[in-house]
């Protein structure tokens, strides 16, 4: 099964404030900044218009009566692990794919709740709403790209929000459906495929693999296994324990126009992403940073990485190495968001000595800043450019994923 919850932030809320039950409600940030979009609505509110990921504004023109609350993201984030237990009462493999979605395999434990997958389903559905308040939806198939796509396309729009889909009948329930509306399918690719004469995903299934493979390579064969539910991946509970890289990026208050500016966020989220990896004991060998222009209707920017000679956790290494791929790439062009990032991670135990920079010494820095933050909090100790009319550091303290907790 792929199992959902509708509207989740939304519900986290509505079932802690009974009194707006039966009112239109949204979770949203702060309107005052870029993050002033709505992060979730509930069905009240989407009735009446209100869509994910629209301002905020525009939401309270369609719903003047809506209700806006900021988000809590270590709320969703108790609810979400309370839920993953709750499913954990039913079977031992639960694999998170997201903070509201979750897959579970049951083929070895259907025989203690009955044999029906429906039922179980029901049954699943009627604990996680009594015991959280959330209503969770659940697509049913043989693995999991059909649960999926089950839980996307069926589920999530028919009255009980269950739905079993057997192989057999895939495309007899979702094949005349718009290539659009399938997992996978963003609208660049759609424009691709709609050039080629596919429209549907019965279209895409039955499109030769060798021409999707000539024209994508291993994103053409991906594309068509999904159209035909074909998956062999098992639902796995460590799929998402090894970390592959540790990263940061934020959306400016403002579009940022001068370099000194933008120099300061990449130092305050170099530091943020040195400490995490220092926590975990992990280092980088591959330093990204990935750039947004402020015009959404003529998008700039760019992602760029460079390998390092020796992996590093060290911030002022990672920030010198991310700065330097800044000015080689920037445009000039105001900017709206910003992220770094340190990949293909190694263990931190072991490093190289270096005869011509004291590694030794910027790492006692890094070492006793984290051990200042750890016991004071993190805006103990800052850099000065942090508090400069740029910096994001102290803002950032307060919030969990860019949201206030």
């Amino acid at each position: 099964m792929l199992i959902d919850m509708q509207s989740f932030y939304a519900s986290v809320e509505k079932a802690k404030m009974p009194q707006y039950k039966n009112r239109p409600l949204a979770v949203a940030g702060d309107p005052a900044r870029r993050s002033g979009i709505i992060l979730a609505a509930c069905p009240l509110a989407k009735a009446r218009g209100v869509s994910t990921a629209e301002p905020l504004w525009q939401s309270l023109q369609k719903c003047p009566e809506l209700i806006i609350v900021r988000p809590h993201m270590q709320e969703y984030i108790e609810v979400s692990t309370q839920i993953m237990s709750i499913i954990e009462e039913f079977t031992d493999l639960v694999e998170p794919y997201s903070i509201d979605e979750l897959f579970a395999d049951f083929t070895g434990s259907m025989h203690l709740f009955g044999n029906d997958p429906v039922d179980l389903a029901k049954q699943i559905q009627d604990k996680i709403y009594n015991e959280t308040g959330v209503y969770a939806r659940a697509g049913i198939g043989e693995n999991k790209i059909i649960s999926k796509l089950c839980c996307d396309m069926i589920a999530k729009k028919v009255k009980g929000g269950i739905f079993h889909l057997k192989k057999e009948e895939l495309h007899l329930h979702i094949g005349d459906k718009p290539i659009r509306d399938m997992w996978g399918i963003g609208s660049r690719m759609e424009k691709h495929l709609w050039k080629m004469g596919i429209r549907t995903i019965r279209d895409l299934a039955n499109t030769p693999l060798t021409q999707l493979k000539s024209k994508w390579g291993v994103n053409g064969e991906v594309i068509w296994r999904i159209a035909n539910g074909l998956d062999n991946s098992p639902v796995t509970v460590n799929t998402h324990s090894t970390q592959k890289d540790i990263g940061n990026g934020m959306t400016l208050p403002r579009d940022y126009t001068e370099a000194w500016e933008i120099e300061v966020v990449i130092l305050d989220i170099c530091t943020e992403v040195c400490r995490r990896a220092r926590k975990i004991g992990l280092m980088g060998s591959v330093v990204s940073v990935s750039v947004s222009g402020a015009d959404f209707d003529h998008p700039t920017g760019f992602h760029r990485q460079v390998k390092l000679s020796d992996p590093t956790n060290i911030t002022v290494d990672v920030c010198k190495i991310a700065k330097r791929i800044f000015h080689q790439h920037w445009d000039g062009q105001p900017v709206r968001r910003v992220g770094v990032s340190l990949s293909q991670l190694s263990d931190a135990d072991t490093y190289q000595l270096s005869f011509f920079d004291d590694q030794e010494h910027k790492r006692a820095i890094d070492q006793v800043m984290d051990d200042i933050k750890d016991r004071f909090g993190d805006i103990a100790i800052l850099r000065a450019s942090s508090i400069t009319a740029a910096g994001q550091a102290i803002d950032r303290a307060s919030k969990i994923g860019g949201h206030y907790k």
